[in-house]
């Protein structure tokens, strides 16, 4: 409280001085005869919106006392016209205040839904500001209740539906609201596929600063025919139910509160089965899942992976220590049932939010499985990267193809290569892949792959290391790839690795990017030092989810 005070009279005196000398030495003519525009009413306004109305009020005054003094006008005139002249001011500031700030807690009206926001929330503006409502589709008419306001935007809750949008439909999924993970459910996959085109779109021009008209943008890439039980892989949280029962599910938002779902609609049905017997056999041997609050029980997570072209599955526990009471026949049954081709135990015994500890032993089988994606063999445990949607990937994969336009004499650079897949697809159009990705084992994996498929490393070689660091060496050491895939996480590209793009300065750029905010982000940086962004194509990796993936293609300014 101190300090604010502090902060206010400090304000007061510094908007005190500037309003003076704007006002007394500063005048701007304006086309009409004899006016200015004057420019201390801007810095009071400014002033007033960042430190209160009061201390509005009191720059204002003060700034009028000062300014009517050195205009040497008599003593007894000074206070009043300035305190006449600032009333005015003062009143305005307040009104405008209370413009601001006119939405209430649990304030009740009436509003139609105009958009979703990048988070899948519907968008509606009441008294000017921007009211943001989950679970809203562009249409609906509402009746919302306010849950939180701020300053210039607040969040609100439907209370009820007067009028549904035409793309709203009945959720098929009992828990998804609370479970969080399906946030667009509610939608037709139609008007899913609309608000994913307009994420990626607003990105560009928002946050980027791009005018869409300069790029080739085009509208999502979607597989509408698999939009349900498409994931392979899933790691699901093992806890107990309000009645003490082992059960899995999905932590609710921004909770690690476990809702309960044994049937999911997002993954094979076998894995939804799996999950439910698995917890039955856990419950039978009293076997306790992980309590994250004591550090106590076995059990954390059950982690489960298919390959979607092989067929082939694997089953992983994650536990509080080196295994599981009755580990042999409670493994040797579920792989019975269920068919698994490998079941491992992964220890973590870590005070820690992370999923994986990095010790993983295998019980039964051969301790991965195989698949491919886009024609490139693979062999997967646990620890390694790997697009959840086959499908769609490979849908993704095609057009990162297309964008990079490759030549036979080409050196490819693939950054944050992962397993190297999307690196060895392009391998057959380009003379030499250099893979880089942090991640030991997805580096082993990608060069037994590259060995498999009988490609020297002089043809296709891979790197354990940080992308940046990499980057950057490969052009301190003057190599100057062709093109370059960069698939970076979510935070997109560091700073490093994006200066030194510029540096090796690849005739084509193609970025894969499960951000589209971090994604325009880079871009714009890119362009600034001599990129043309060319193309921007969303992709649906994630039906029923808030998120959506796009691929770039940019390209060097020619000299």
């Amino acid at each position: 409280m101190k300090n604010n005070s502090i902060k206010t009279v400090v304000a007061v005196g510094i908007g005190a001085a500037l309003f003076f000398v704007l006002g007394r030495f500063v005048a701007i003519p304006s086309p009409v005869p004899n006016t200015n525009i004057s420019l201390q009413y801007a810095v009071l306004a400014l002033l007033a919106a960042m430190y209160g109305p009061v201390a509005g009020g009191l720059i204002g005054f003060i700034g009028h006392a000062l300014i009517d003094l050195s205009w040497a006008a008599p003593c007894f005139l000074v206070l009043p016209l300035s305190f006449y002249r600032q009333t005015d001011i003062f009143a305005i500031t307040l009104e405008q205040t209370e413009q601001t700030m006119s939405l209430k807690k649990n304030q009740i009206f009436e509003t139609t839904i105009e958009n979703l926001s990048s988070d899948g929330s519907g968008v509606a503006h009441v008294e000017g500001q921007a009211v943001f409502v989950p679970g809203a589709a562009p249409g609906d008419v509402i009746r919302c209740r306010i849950v939180k306001a701020l300053k210039s935007y607040a969040f609100g809750r439907i209370d009820a539906i007067l009028a549904p949008g035409p793309g709203r439909v009945a959720p098929d999924c009992a828990v998804c609201t609370p479970c969080g993970g399906c946030g667009l459910r509610h939608l037709s996959y139609a008007t899913e596929c609309e608000a994913k085109t307009g994420f990626v779109r607003d990105a560009f021009v928002r946050l980027g600063g791009f005018d869409v008209s300069s790029f080739e943008f085009s509208p999502v890439l979607a597989l509408t025919d698999h939009t349900a039980h498409y994931r392979n892989k899933v790691q699901l949280p093992v806890g107990l139910d309000a009645d003490g029962h082992v059960v899995t599910g999905f932590y609710a938002g921004r909770t690690h509160r476990i809702v309960p779902c044994p049937d999911c609609k997002l993954q094979p049905e076998w894995m939804n089965a799996l999950a439910r017997r698995a917890c039955a056999l856990l419950e039978a041997n009293g076997i306790a899942p992980y309590d994250e609050e004591t550090g106590k029980g076995r059990v954390r997570h059950l982690y489960m992976r298919q390959g979607w072209h092989s067929g082939q599955r694997l089953l992983c526990f994650v536990v509080n220590g080196n295994g599981l009471p009755n580990e042999a026949e409670i493994c040797r049954t579920l792989q019975q049932e269920f068919q698994l081709t490998t079941v491992l135990i992964n220890r973590n015994t870590a005070r820690t939010n992370v999923i994986l500890g990095r010790d993983t032993r295998t019980v039964l089988g051969p301790g991965v499985i195989e698949d491919t994606l886009a024609g490139v063999p693979i062999q997967m445990g646990v620890h390694e990267f790997y697009q959840v949607n086959t499908p769609a990937a490979e849908l993704l994969y095609a057009k990162a193809k297309e964008f990079a336009r490759l030549q036979p004499d080409d050196f490819l650079l693939d950054l944050y290569c992962g397993m190297g897949t999307i690196g060895l697809s392009m391998k057959p159009h380009c003379r030499r892949l250099v893979g880089v990705e942090v991640v030991p084992q997805a580096v082993e994996g990608a060069k037994t792959v590259a060995a498999h498929l009988g490609l020297p490393p002089e043809e296709a070689d891979f790197y354990c290391m940080d992308a940046g660091e990499a980057a950057t060496r490969l052009a301190s050491e003057g190599a100057h790839p062709d093109v370059i895939v960069v698939d970076p996480p979510r935070k997109g590209c560091d700073n490093a690795t994006l200066t030194a793009i510029v540096q090796m300065a690849p005739r084509t750029l193609v970025m894969v990017s499960c951000n589209p905010s971090t994604a325009a982000r880079d871009a714009k940086f890119l362009c600034e030092q001599g990129y043309t962004l060319e193309k921007v194509q969303p992709v649906d990796l994630f039906p029923r989810t808030r998120h959506v993936e796009c691929v770039l293609q940019m390209t060097r300014k020619s000299n």
